[in-house]
């Protein structure tokens, strides 16, 4: 099992902590000494997830932040509309991420670790309809492409760090095929019932799995270790890349397009109404 390295002093942001890998990747970096901001849509869980975490580690430095990021109104000035998978994926976090640069880069040895997944691999980027309101609309497909976009925006904001010579190191992880509620209760994408996402996910029920635990050691490698390069991207090494300790992750030749990550970071600046210029 990885061991995080020592984190006292750090200050880390985790997306999405009330569940699944996020909270498992807080409580493990609080337990190394961070001080945790579970940043959460629905703080009620979030404190709840606290709880947990605070029972098993009385000393652990948390709080909790309410973020919705499909509603980059509460990223700071987001405007709703924006296809659900799109947004909450990769529009948000990257608003977020340019938000938090001037603090970031005011720390040391920033790290910036973004969450992308094996669908990546079957994403694409359509810059003629990044909402899906000229194409039929795709759940599976749609996330796919959302996943695909922070890839791509974890190897462009390294891009961005080695060009600017900033100390920041982008990272990106996948945590393969890990048992969290996308597989159990199925992405809602916004609704009471389930999505045909869910019914993907099951019919894929044959395939290797792991728990929590191990799935979220890619993105702890990715955030602590010190062998983690900027534009690295890890995930399990074991079967088909869905189970097993962490390693290199192969990048799908789409996130290895630099003019095109440029484009999509660009767009999503435009979209977001955030920029890396007015940040830093």
């Amino acid at each position: 099992m990885y061991t995080v390295p020592d984190q006292s002093g750090q200050f880390v942001v985790v997306t999405g902590a009330n569940s699944g890998t996020g909270k498992e990747a807080a409580r493990r970096l609080a337990e190394a000494g961070a001080r945790v901001v579970l940043a959460v849509r629905t703080p009620a869980k979030g404190e709840q997830a606290r709880a947990e975490i605070l029972a098993r580690h009385p000393r652990a430095l948390l709080e909790v932040r309410r973020i919705d990021l499909a509603d980059l109104s509460s990223v700071a000035a987001f405007a709703d509309g924006f296809e659900l998978q799109f947004g909450s994926n990769f529009l948000g976090p990257l608003a977020l991420t340019v938000r938090l640069l001037p603090a970031l880069l005011a720390a040391p040895a920033p790290r910036v670790t973004t969450m992308s997944s094996g669908t990546a691999d079957f994403g694409r980027i359509d810059f003629g309809d990044l909402q899906w309101q000229r194409r039929r609309y795709v759940p599976m497909l749609s996330y796919a492409q959302s996943k695909l976009a922070d890839l791509m925006m974890a190897r462009h904001l390294a891009e961005l760090a080695a060009e600017r010579d900033w100390p920041l190191r982008s990272t990106a992880a996948h945590p393969g095929y890990t048992k969290t509620n996308l597989q159990t209760a199925g992405a809602s994408l916004g609704r009471d019932k389930p999505s045909r996402l869910h019914g993907v996910m099951s019919a894929l029920d044959f395939l290797p799995k792991q728990e929590v635990g191990p799935g979220t050691e890619p993105l702890l490698y990715a955030a602590t270790s010190p062998d983690a390069v900027a534009g690295g991207y890890y995930g399990p090494g074991g079967r088909f890349g869905l189970v097993g300790p962490t390693a290199k992750a192969r990048i799908t030749r789409r996130a290895l397009d630099r003019t095109a990550n440029a484009r999509l970071w660009s767009e999503a600046e435009r979209l977001t109404g955030v920029s890396v210029t007015a940040a830093h």
